[in-house]
């Protein structure tokens, strides 16, 4: 265990959320609403507090901080924040900046109510190059994928009511792109990763069964988009359904039976 450095994720976490208190405070008041640089900043300021306790923590474990769900938590709570605020100074999408803080503090509140055991165990399958790259490219690709579920969500709600703009879509599509560019990247590493550490490259164990229904998910979203561009709300419904099989994905798998036949419970 090591008690010592995690007594410092509150005060870390507390300062992330007064950063991005202070990106909501300034985007309201009149001197600073139509200033995107002081607002991306602050944004930016709580991801890199995050990040240097992330990092501080790397070092004090000795290993990379990836191998629980409290670990990978805290690197979305670094992501996407930074995808938020990049979309808002280049688009100036300011919900879209607000949905990431929003979901980035979510992911704060659960580490601090239900954190992990932080030890410097790190298991043999663990150490392995293909670890860090795989871990980070999978998670930045989820940070992606949540905020281009915020546009689905959104999308959904302003079809309803007949009011949707197009261009959003058109992000998400940019959005979904991307992030499927770096979701196939982590599959890759993990199938390598996997050969190198129990000789095969896909088994279909039950987290990796999941990881290629997501993957197929967002394929389907990408697939309608291109033949179909006019089914504009069976492309949103996708897309949100796509991010529900993702989170079942990262965390729901270890709390289905078949998860005791998984070869990837460390993360537990």
């Amino acid at each position: 265990m090591t008690p010592n450095y995690w007594q410092t994720f509150p005060a870390h976490a507390a300062a992330a959320g007064l950063a991005w208190l202070l990106c909501i405070a300034a985007q309201c008041h009149p001197a600073t609403r139509s200033r995107r640089l002081p607002i991306t900043a602050l944004a930016l300021l709580g991801g890199v507090i995050l990040a240097a306790f992330a990092a501080g923590l790397w070092l004090h474990l000795g290993r990379p901080p990836m191998r629980t769900l409290g670990e990978t938590r805290l690197w979305y709570a670094v992501f996407t924040p930074a995808i938020g605020a990049f979309l808002y100074h280049q688009f100036r999408y300011r919900w879209l900046l607000n949905y990431s803080l929003g979901m980035a503090a979510l992911f704060l509140v659960i580490c601090l109510l239900r954190p992990d055991s932080y030890n410097k165990a790190l298991m043999p399958a663990l150490q392995s190059v293909w670890f860090v790259p795989h871990v980070l490219v999978y998670l930045f690709s989820y940070a992606i994928f949540a905020v281009s579920s915020g546009i689905a969500v959104f999308g959904l709600v302003q079809t309803a009511r007949r009011r949707f703009d197009p261009a959003s879509l058109e992000l998400a599509n940019r959005l979904v792109y991307l992030g499927f560019a770096f979701l196939s990247l982590g599959l890759l590493f993990g199938a390598l990763w996997a050969k190198e550490a129990w000789g095969h490259y896909w088994t279909w164990d039950p987290k990796e069964t999941w990881a290629m229904l997501t993957w197929l998910g967002y394929l389907l979203y990408i697939h309608i988009r291109h033949r179909h561009p006019e089914a504009t709300r069976a492309s949103l419904w996708i897309l949100a359904l796509a991010f529900v099989v993702l989170l079942l994905c990262w965390f729901g798998v270890n709390y289905m039976p078949s998860a005791t036949q998984s070869v990837h419970t460390y993360t537990q």
